[in-house]
């Protein structure tokens, strides 16, 4: 998981939903504070896999236009082979779920 920019900071964008689930952050204003956070997120989200922060020029989510979330999948060989659409519409973790299974399968 590459934590990117805060989608819904309180600074910028903040959300009802974010207030009422107690996830409210500013946006970051250093890369130690987007670790911070980063860190929280992957806490409160109970993450299993390593999680990393995006440099604070936002390189990746630039590449891969992340914002303000996005599904990838690596297949054996390194590659990036599933490419999910963008969120929060295209955010859809059955279809990641599907592709990894079959690469199991495979």
């Amino acid at each position: 998981m590459v934590y990117i920019r805060e989608a819904h900071s309180s600074d910028e964008w903040p959300l009802p939903a974010n207030l009422e689930q107690k996830v409210v952050f500013a946006q970051p204003r250093s890369e130690a504070a987007r670790a911070e956070v980063a860190g929280e997120c992957c806490s409160r989200l109970k993450v299993s896999m390593p999680c990393v922060v995006d440099s604070f020029d936002n390189a990746i989510d630039t590449a891969y236009a992340a914002w303000p979330e996005r599904l990838f999948g690596v297949d054996r060989e390194g590659r990036i082979a599933y490419v999910g659409q963008q969120g929060p519409w295209g955010y859809k973790p059955e279809e990641l779920e599907e592709w990894l299974q079959g690469l199991a399968r495979g």
